[in-house]
């Protein structure tokens, strides 16, 4: 049985795996849906020293304490920076990436760096604070603000992903405009070292597509 470490986007909280969660559970599988600091339950850990590197310690941390090995990393837009952070540290405790409709950052990028001027007008409106992002109006009423400091904070990776024995992407083409990670996405279709499946799902596809993703996962 396999090992899921499962990182959500930005503003969300491990809940926003819940029909994947419970579908992996059921086949006997380990699953960590994680929530970072400072964002839902754990939103009273929000300050403004809450970073990109805060968020990569929160996956290295789970790796650690619970003696994972072979994890499958899974991240959600945000999530891929996250992700790939962890990947990086503790290399030993992975096995494979799965990203879906997500960022995959290189040495030195940012969230800041990697979105649109549509995405960075978003960033900017941050609460009362300044230390978070709000979430949009039609996100989750679970959501929550996101700190601000983790889309701003460039990524530091000693290596490349190559070293992972599978890395997928997971891409959503159901975008009623049009898609921020479809750059990603095409970049990755033509490079032999990377799967990609592209499903007809909005960006939330741990919520509109469940079945496919589980599919996608255990099929690894």
């Amino acid at each position: 049985m396999a090992t899921f470490v499962l990182v959500p986007g930005m503003c969300h909280g491990g809940w926003s795996y819940e029909p994947l969660t419970e579908r992996l559970r059921q086949r006997g599988h380990r699953v960590y849906p994680l929530t970072l600091t400072g964002l839902s339950e754990r939103g009273h850990l929000l300050n403004a020293g809450v970073n990109l590197e805060t968020h990569v310690q929160d996956v290295v941390g789970v790796l650690e304490v619970e003696n994972v090995e072979d994890a499958v990393l899974v991240g959600h837009s945000y999530g891929g920076m996250v992700i790939t952070g962890a990947a990086d540290r503790v290399p030993e405790r992975v096995g494979s990436l799965v990203y879906l409709d997500a960022v995959v950052p290189r040495h030195g990028d940012s969230c800041w760096t990697l979105v649109s001027d549509q995405e960075r007008a978003w960033y900017m409106d941050v609460t009362d604070s300044g230390h978070a992002v709000r979430p949009l109006p039609f996100f989750d009423p679970r959501a929550t603000p996101h700190p601000l400091a983790s889309l701003l904070q460039p990524i530091q990776l000693s290596d490349d992903l190559g070293r992972f024995r599978r890395r997928d992407y997971v891409y959503a083409a159901g975008w009623a405009g049009e898609s921020p990670f479809t750059p990603v996405y095409q970049r990755l279709r033509d490079d032999p070292t990377w799967t990609t499946h592209a499903l007809d799902s909005r960006h939330n596809l741990m919520r509109d597509a469940p079945d496919e993703l589980l599919k996608i996962l255990l099929n690894g």
